[in-house]
């Protein structure tokens, strides 16, 4: 894909879906809405071949979809993107079945993984921090602000290092050392809060003092909030999930995508990314979209289907800490993009998950537990008859097993 000539700095503006208001920089709109960018660049003609497309800037091969770094520049950038998708039953144990590699039809997963852990720090979240990162250096932020449980915070901290910006991170006062060290050693400052996630969103926001154009600190000094809940330059880079996929799959997209879903930063994205696709002709049909919750933590699931969305034994799954997230400030976006390209979510017991955790770790996929839920919800999905055995399924593992 082409590239832009360096020196030209788009700054493009952002647009409420909501009201229709359109802004230079806010971090929601003044209706309470999140918002978006108002100019979405959709490249036309043909895909291009997969086997010439040059991947070797990574997620940044994909600029042509990419409403920000426009100028290469600008981009803060790490080399990441362009994530394995391997085939998850690879191992050859056991006697020959029919499966061919050893296994039993109950321990093949028969799915794709798409190793969204080998990030550079460790997350996919590293897709969403490179685009939001980028738009601040557009801007000539100074400082930013971020509230987290762990692999957002660390990714912001991470790539406002690369970018020379401050950075400051809100945190669970539970959060793990392991996702604190990764802040402090970017020479970002954890806040640590007491009390539910959703405290530590307000205890961030209460922090600051909200303006039209970025956001200043109660002490006058300029700040800029780099939420993956809220930002749309964050989704952007969690786009780029489905366009490595479509194109690593020979531009088909797969019959379905089952993620993690906390506050819908790579579920959303995904769904961004694939409707982009199928608008510019390089997919003929948008995957089927499951979302995995943690069970006790799943306001989705409670809307689509009712109940306390606690699972059969009627407790919280407390191991998926990093989807643990009470009032998604997207949910109504995630709704429409179940609507629209089908699926559902789906709440995952701890005991699932843990389950689930153990297996993959036993195939080699060394992850943390909160990405255990896809795979999880994928079993029960099956189960259920909504995904089919023989339908082309493409789960992402989405953080380390190094990050505790």
């Amino acid at each position: 894909m082409g590239g832009t000539d360096c020196g030209e700095t788009t700054v493009r503006s952002l647009e409420c879906p909501a009201c229709g208001e359109t802004v230079g920089d806010r971090w929601r709109c003044r209706c309470g809405a999140p918002l978006r960018f108002a100019d979405r660049p959709i490249p036309g003609g043909e895909p291009p071949s997969p086997a010439e497309f040059d991947t070797r800037a990574g997620l940044w091969a994909f600029e042509a979809f990419l409403p920000v770094g426009d100028d290469p520049t600008d981009r803060v950038t790490l080399g990441e993107g362009m994530t394995p998708l391997v085939d998850a039953d690879g191992a050859q144990r056991g006697s020959t079945d029919a499966g061919g590699d050893g296994r039993s039809d109950e321990t093949r997963w028969n799915a794709s993984f798409k190793l969204e852990y080998v990030f550079p720090t460790g997350s996919f979240k590293d897709r969403g921090a490179t685009t939001t990162l980028t738009r601040a250096t557009e801007l000539g932020v100074d400082r930013v602000v971020e509230d987290s449980s762990g692999n957002a915070g660390a990714a912001i901290a991470t790539y406002a290092a690369r970018a020379g910006i401050d950075a400051e991170v809100y945190v669970p006062a539970d959060a793990k050392p392991s996702k604190l060290r990764a802040i402090r050693r970017a020479g970002a400052t954890p806040v640590r809060i007491e009390g539910s996630r959703t405290d530590v969103t307000d205890a961030c926001v209460a922090a600051l003092s909200i303006g039209e154009s970025g956001e200043s600190d109660k002490s006058g000094g300029k700040a800029w909030y780099a939420s993956h809940a809220w930002n749309p330059a964050f989704f952007e880079g969690t786009a780029t999930v489905a366009y490595e996929i479509a194109l690593q799959r020979g531009w088909d997209a797969p019959d379905a995508v089952v993620t993690p879903l906390g506050h819908g930063t790579l579920f959303l994205g995904a769904y961004w990314g694939f409707r982009r696709l199928r608008r510019a002709g390089w997919i003929d049909e948008i995957p089927r979209l499951y979302g995995a919750q943690a069970a006790g933590f799943a306001p989705v699931v409670r809307e689509l289907h009712g109940g306390d969305a606690a699972g059969p034994d009627g407790a919280s799954n407390d191991i998926a800490d990093g989807i643990r997230i009470a009032e998604p400030v997207r949910i109504d976006g995630i709704r429409e993009a179940i609507a629209d390209a089908g699926g559902d979510a789906i709440a995952v017991t701890e005991a699932a998950t843990t389950r689930a955790l153990d297996r993959l770790h036993a195939d080699g996929f060394y992850i943390e537990p909160t990405c255990a839920v896809a795979p999880a919800a994928l079993d029960e999905l099956r189960t259920r008859g909504a995904i089919g055995d023989d339908e082309d399924v493409v789960v992402p593992l989405t953080g380390s097993g190094l990050k505790g």
